[in-house]
């Protein structure tokens, strides 16, 4: 910049801030660190709407709110969208000043996404022949259209089947797969029992549960692969916890079933029943699966991933305190004398159950000191337990 005073002065919106020409050059915002380069007022021209020569003033016809969280991001690096505007503006003002999406926080990436999906999934059919046939390609309307209504297609299957909230189909889906896994969590615990076995024996209640679980195992497969399909992102979509979770709940019932196929009812393969159970056991993850549909669970495990440290803080707390006051006790109650030892306590592990269900407080009473060093030893663990589990409390609320 060879003209005007050293202080250069933007007035965005009527909002005016001062700079000096070094840090003009070296500003973070493209469009502002080009005036720098800039030798003569038309070339000044085309990266503003205004100069005042006299007074070194820069003029630009923008949202001056915008540009005061613009500046915010320049300050701090953090960029967040205006409150109460639209989330298109700001990203034209983004664009407007030479920042991208990638420079938002990602909570304000996925909702500039959902916006533009949004805006997406409804575009016109009128404006699309409109803005085709203006360019003189009346035979890309077809096509174009095509293309657009099958990516409306995708788009709003997506959100049935993600969003719970942004439909009726979306809602009743949700209640739907609801339903099933509240059967097939019924159809589980009925299994374990003492009667089930004999009730078995009755055909058509058997059939009857066969029949239930199958459906079940199919309303999620098919769940799972058609969400898998309308998917942007495929990758992104394997390595989401909730659809990990989905895999390990479904996975279970086909290996069992083919295990079941194979084996038979051969006795030198009944080792292969321990592995059955255990398959159907890992159903109970389809429970996660309602935190698909309950904002509570998503933000109980939204909360133990931002507070992951103070939860490795509490483990370590009472990891420390469990080790100390487990040798202890079993030194007090085993230890020191052999006549009237405390068989509960001969090692060290054994004595660890003891200190984490007294550190808890719950004292199951399967196992206790006799001896009054024990005892006053189990005083100080149950109040270093109710310390040591509320100290981390704080942090995590």
């Amino acid at each position: 910049m060879k003209f005007g005073k050293n202080i250069c002065i933007l007035n965005v919106g009527g909002t005016k801030y001062a700079f000096t020409r070094e840090v003009i050059k070296d500003f973070p915002l493209r469009r502002v660190s080009r005036l720098h380069s800039c030798s003569s007022e038309k070339e000044v021209l085309e990266v503003c709407d205004d100069y005042d020569r006299e007074r070194n003033e820069f003029f630009f016809d923008r949202h001056s709110e915008a540009f005061v969280f613009i500046m915010l991001y320049v300050r701090s690096g953090k960029l967040r969208f205006v409150p109460q505007m639209c989330e298109l503006s700001f990203y034209n003002e983004m664009i407007y000043w030479g920042l991208e999406s990638s420079h938002l926080e990602f909570c304000c990436q996925r909702r500039l996404e959902d916006r533009m999906s949004d805006t997406y999934t409804y575009f016109s059919e009128e404006d699309i022949k409109t803005e085709v046939e203006s360019t003189g390609e009346e035979d890309q309307v077809t096509r174009f259209a095509s293309e657009r209504g099958n990516a409306r297609w995708l788009e709003r299957m997506r959100r049935t089947f993600e969003e719970p909230a942004s439909s009726v189909a979306a809602q009743i889906l949700a209640s739907v797969s609801v339903v099933f896994v509240i059967m097939s969590m019924v159809i589980l615990c009925a299994s374990t029992l003492p009667d089930w076995d004999t009730a078995k024996n009755n055909t058509p209640l058997l059939q009857s549960s066969v029949i239930i679980e199958a459906v079940c195992i199919g309303w999620f497969t098919a769940e799972c692969i058609v969400r898998f399909i309308v998917s942007r992102d495929k990758c992104e979509f394997v390595r989401r916890p909730l659809n990990i979770i989905d895999f390990l709940a479904i996975t279970p019932y086909y290996v069992s079933v083919a295990v079941t196929a194979l084996t038979g009812e051969n006795p030198q393969l009944q080792r292969a029943g321990v592995t059955l159970r255990v398959l159907r056991m890992m159903r109970i993850f389809w429970l996660i699966k309602l935190a698909r549909h309950f904002l509570g669970l998503q933000t109980l495990g939204l909360t133990l991933r931002r507070c992951y440290r103070e939860m490795v803080m509490l483990l370590v707390f009472v990891c420390v305190a469990m080790a100390i006051f487990s040798a202890l006790a079993q030194l007090l109650e085993h230890g020191l004398d052999l006549e009237t030892s405390n068989e509960d306590y001969a090692s060290i592990p054994a004595a660890c159950w003891w200190v984490i269900i007294s550190m808890t407080t719950v004292g199951y009473g399967d196992m206790y000191p006799i001896t009054i060093p024990g005892r006053v030893l189990g005083g100080v663990c149950v109040v270093s337990g109710i310390v040591l589990l509320a100290l981390p409390i704080t942090f995590i609320y």
